[in-house]
């Protein structure tokens, strides 16, 4: 898969989230957030600056939701 212009491949990282007091919080609450942590697989045509495995935050609200195997 080859992304074209502006656009980039990604994968999801899971990581433990804790809160201020120290509480971990599970997948289903974190799920709840806005932003998710990824690596950048693959940078689009158009993309200079972010290179592959780069860490990056993403808004899951402007995200494409396209799973590949």
């Amino acid at each position: 898969m080859i992304p074209i212009g502006k656009n980039i491949l990604i994968k999801k990282v899971e990581e433990k989230l804790k809160t201020s007091s120290g509480l971990l919080l599970s997948q289903e609450d974190a799920s709840g957030f806005r932003y998710h942590k990824a690596q950048v697989v693959k940078p689009g045509t158009e993309v200079e600056i972010i290179k592959p495995d780069d860490l990056i935050y993403y808004s899951s609200i402007a995200c494409h939701g396209n799973i590949t195997h």
